[in-house]
């Protein structure tokens, strides 16, 4: 498991750029909410701690993971944001129901990102248990939140240091 000996929540704050001058969405899939609002929360915590202003963070909900794609474009077509971070969690049941919503969503935000040059960061567990979700979403595992928050920040950054407005 990757993050069996990895915190999710550490990281150096010396690396990280100054989000001060940021602007970042956040959409945020309802399904499996005790999940999803932690993630939530870690993200939009680390994006203060490291500058961001409140009024420079967006976060839109959407009914489930799958709608995150589309969620996702919208932001970035309608609003002026640096990076989106997009929150789900998948957790694996009965049916092959588990495996079309994480390719869809996999996929719709890989092409998210490529179609407008925007990051958009996938913070989506897909997990076999409830359990393993928690653990990394605030649990054992640290918060994946906090580390896609960290990965938002940096890929913004590296779009304006390379495409200086």
């Amino acid at each position: 498991m990757a993050t069996a000996l990895t915190n999710l929540s550490e990281y150096d704050k010396n690396l990280i750029p100054d989000a001060s001058s940021m602007s970042f969405g956040i959409v945020v899939s309802e399904w499996n909410e005790t999940i999803t609002s932690n993630l939530l929360q870690g993200a939009y915590d680390t994006l203060i701690e490291n500058g961001a202003l409140p009024e420079n963070i967006l976060v839109k909900h959407v009914p489930g993971t799958y709608e995150l794609p589309l969620a996702s474009q919208l932001v970035i077509e309608h609003t002026e944001v640096d990076a989106v971070i997009a929150v789900g969690s998948v957790i694996q049941g009965e049916t092959k129901h588990f495996d079309f919503v994480c390719e869809a969503t996999s996929l719709g935000i890989k092409d998210v990102n490529l179609m407008y040059g925007v990051p958009v960061i996938f913070c989506v567990l897909t997990d076999n248990t409830m359990q393993q979700a928690i653990d990394r979403s605030g649990g054992k595992h640290g918060n994946k939140g906090v580390e896609c928050a960290v990965a938002g920040i940096k890929m913004a950054a590296l779009k304006k240091e390379l495409l200086p407005q």
